[in-house]
C-alpha cells in the first residue's frame, strides 16, 4: 500500500482502527465556537483582503490545507526513517529545483516563518508550478486522490499579507483528528451561499443524510453520483458506513473496498473535482474515484451496470451539447432536459438489484411531454418504483426556489411496483426563506433525534422537523403505511391507481384534502348584536354629552 495514499492528510492509520463515529448536521455539531470562529476568521480574512467568491475562497483553501498535509506527512516519513535507519520517503523533493532554491522551501513549516514577501514568492513561484506538475512527478504524493487534479491549479491570493494571514490563521486550526478535519471542512462548504452555473448548487447535509440512511449504505456495495460536485453524498454514505458498521474497517476485504472501490463521484468542473477530493480524504477515504467526466456524453458509457447504490442531486437546468449526448441515453429518453436523461443515466448506470435515491424537480413527476410520460412509465413498469417525497418549496434556498422531490427506485429490469410510498414533507428543520434559520436545538435537527434514540419529536417539533419520521415511516412502508388514508402526511398508492393517471407521480394527484366545515351565525343575529352594540355607544355618546354641559 503507497504510504502516502494511506497516510493522506494525516492519521488514516489511526481512522482504520478507530471505531468512533460521528453525525454532522447542520451546523456541525463536532465543532465547538473556537474553531467556528477561527474558520470565520480565515473566510473574513479572504473577503476583506478582495476574495470574494466562495467558490475561490474554498479552492485556495483547499491548496493551504493540502500543503499542510503533505508537510505533516513528510515530517512522518523523515522519523519513520530515523527510527529504523533507512531513507525516507519523499513526498517533497530532496535537494534544490533548477533555479537552486531548496525543495524545503515547499514545506508547510519552513514557509509559514518567512516574512510575507519571501512567503508569497515561494508560494507563486515554487509550490504551485510544482503542484501543477504533481501527476506526473512519478513521487509517491502522486498517487493521492487529490493530487490527480491539480495540474490547473491556480493561486490567486493577490497580497503577501493576505497570505501571511491566512496562513497563520490555518496553522492554529488542529487537523490530526479525522471527525475534526472533516466537520472543519463541511462547515467551509457550507459558507458556499452563491448560485452555482449550469443548475448546480449545493444539495443540504440534512437532505444528503436523510437519503443516505433511507438507502442504508452496506459494505459490500459500489456507491456512485454522477454529478458528485464536493462530494457530499459519497462523504455521508461513508459516515454511515463507519457508524453502522464500526468493525467493516478491521475485515481486509471490506477495508479494501472501503478506500480503493466503493465511491465514485464524476464531475466536468476542475474546481469542483478538487474540492470534492479533497473532502473525501478528509474523512478519512485513502483511494476515492473523483474524476473528471461529462457523465451524459458519449464517451462516457464504460460503467454500464457497474454501481450497487447511486446517489445524485444532478442539474436540472443545465447547458447540453444534445450532437454530444450518449446515444443510448437517446433511446432511453428522447429529450434535451438533463434531469431526465439524468435519470436514464441512473439506469443505465445501476447493476440490477441496483437502488438508487434521487433529487428531481417537480417537472418530472407530471410533465406531459412523451419524454416525461414514458421515463415515468419506464421507472413504475419496468423498475421497481418505491417512493417519492415531496421537498418544502424552500429547501434549496437562498439557491434557488424551485419545487424538488426525492425519488426512490430500484433497478428491476423485470417490474416489481406493487405500491409506491408518498410523502408530503412540509418542513426541514430551517426556515423556508433565504435566511434558511435552524428552527429547533440542534440535537432536534435532521436525524439527530433518532441517532440519539430519544423519543419521537412532540407533535410542536415534527410541525418543525419531519426528518425523523420520514425514516421511520419509510421503514413501515410494506406494513402499517398501507393503511394509512390519503389525508395523511404520507400513504401508500396502489400500482394501478398510478397507471390510471397516466404515470403522474405528483402527490398532489393522489392525496386528499379534507376541508373543515366552518359554521356562521345567521345574518340576523350578527344585526341585531350589531344594534345592541349601537345602542350602547349612543347611551354611552348621551352621558359625554350632558358631563359637558
Amino acid at each position: 500500500m503507497n504510504c502516502w495514499a494511506w497516510q493522506a492528510l494525516g492519521g488514516v492509520a489511526v481512522a482504520m482502527a478507530d471505531s468512533r463515529l460521528s453525525f454532522t448536521a447542520t451546523p456541525c455539531p463536532m465543532l465547538t465556537g473556537d474553531l467556528r470562529n477561527k474558520v470565520d476568521q480565515v473566510w473574513n480574512a479572504f473577503w476583506s483582503g478582495g476574495i470574494a467568491n466562495p467558490i475561490e475562497v474554498i479552492e485556495q483553501i483547499t491548496y493551504l490545507l493540502f500543503l499542510r498535509a503533505l508537510d505533516s506527512d513528510q515530517t512522518r516519513e523523515d522519523n519513520k526513517a530515523l527510527r529504523l535507519k533507512t531513507q525516507p520517503v519523499r513526498l517533497i523533493p530532496a535537494g534544490v529545483d533548477a533555479q537552486g532554491r531548496p525543495h524545503d522551501n515547499m514545506r508547510w513549516s519552513r514557509f509559514k516563518n518567512m516574512a510575507p514577501a519571501e512567503m508569497f514568492d515561494v508560494l507563486s513561484n515554487q509550490v504551485f508550478p510544482f503542484l501543477r506538475g504533481l501527476q506526473t512527478s512519478g513521487g509517491p504524493a502522486a498517487e493521492s486522490a487529490f493530487a490527480r487534479h491539480m495540474q490547473g491549479a491556480r493561486f490567486t491570493i493577490p497580497t503577501p499579507g493576505l497570505l501571511a494571514k491566512v496562513v497563520d490563521l490555518l496553522d492554529t486550526i488542529p487537523l490530526d483528528d479525522r471527525d475534526t478535519k472533516g466537520d472543519l471542512y463541511e462547515y467551509m462548504l457550507g459558507k458556499i451561499a452563491s448560485a452555482g452555473q449550469n443548475g448546480q448548487f449545493r444539495t443540504p447535509r440534512h437532505i444528503i443524510d436523510l437519503m443516505v440512511a433511507l438507502t442504508a449504505p452496506t459494505p459490500q456495495d459500489t456507491i456512485c453520483d454522477p454529478a458528485s460536485g464536493t462530494c457530499g453524498f459519497l462523504v455521508a454514505a461513508g459516515e454511515y458506513l463507519r457508524r453502522t458498521y464500526p468493525d467493516m474497517l478491521r475485515v481486509p476485504a471490506q477495508n479494501a473496498h472501503f478506500h480503493n472501490g466503493m465511491f465514485h463521484g464524476y464531475d466536468f468542473d476542475n474546481t469542483m473535482l478538487r474540492i470534492g477530493s479533497m473532502n473525501m480524504v478528509l474523512h478519512g477515504v485513502e483511494h476515492p474515484a473523483i474524476e473528471y467526466r461529462d457523465s451524459l456524453a458519449e464517451g462516457a458509457a464504460g460503467d454500464a451496470e457497474a454501481y450497487s447504490l447511486i446517489l445524485a442531486n444532478p442539474p436540472f437546468a443545465g447547458s447540453l451539447d444534445y450532437e454530444n449526448t450518449a446515444k443510448d441515453l437517446q433511446q432511453t429518453v428522447k429529450t434535451k432536459k438533463t434531469e431526465l436523461l439524468f435519470l436514464a443515466l441512473f439506469l443505465r448506470l445501476l447493476k440490477t438489484g441496483g437502488r438508487a435515491a434521487v433529487i428531481v424537480p417537480d417537472g418530472v413527476l407530471f410533465g406531459s411531454s412523451k419524454a416525461h410520460k414514458e421515463l415515468r412509465r419506464k421507472l413504475v413498469e419496468e423498475q421497481k418504483l418505491d417512493a417519492v417525497i415531496s421537498l418544502p418549496g424552500g429547501v434549496f434556498k437562498p439557491y434557488a426556489g424551485v419545487s424538488t422531490a426525492i425519488l426512490l427506485f430500484t433497478k428491476t429490469m423485470s417490474g416489481g411496483t406493487d405500491h409506491v410510498w408518498f410523502y408530503d414533507m412540509q418542513a426541514d428543520g430551517w426556515s423556508l426563506d433565504d435566511k434558511r434559520q435552524p428552527l429547533l436545538d440542534t440535537s432536534l435537527l435532521g436525524l439527530q433525534p433518532l441517532l440519539d434514540k430519544r423519543e419521537q419529536l412532540s407533535e410542536e417539533e415534527h410541525a418543525k422537523n419531519n426528518l425523523p419520521d420520514v425514516l421511520t415511516r419509510w421503514a413501515q412502508r410494506h406494513s402499517s403505511e398501507r393503511e394509512r388514508p390519503r389525508t395523511a402526511q404520507s400513504f401508500c398508492v396502489p400500482k394501478a391507481d398510478i397507471e390510471a393517471n397516466g404515470y403522474d407521480l405528483s402527490i398532489n394527484r393522489y392525496k386528499e384534502v379534507v376541508h373543515e366545515v366552518v359554521a356562521h351565525r345567521a345574518p340576523g343575529e350578527i344585526l341585531a348584536e350589531l344594534r345592541a352594540l349601537e345602542d350602547e355607544i349612543a347611551r354611552g355618546m348621551g352621558v359625554l354629552e350632558g358631563m359637558l354641559k
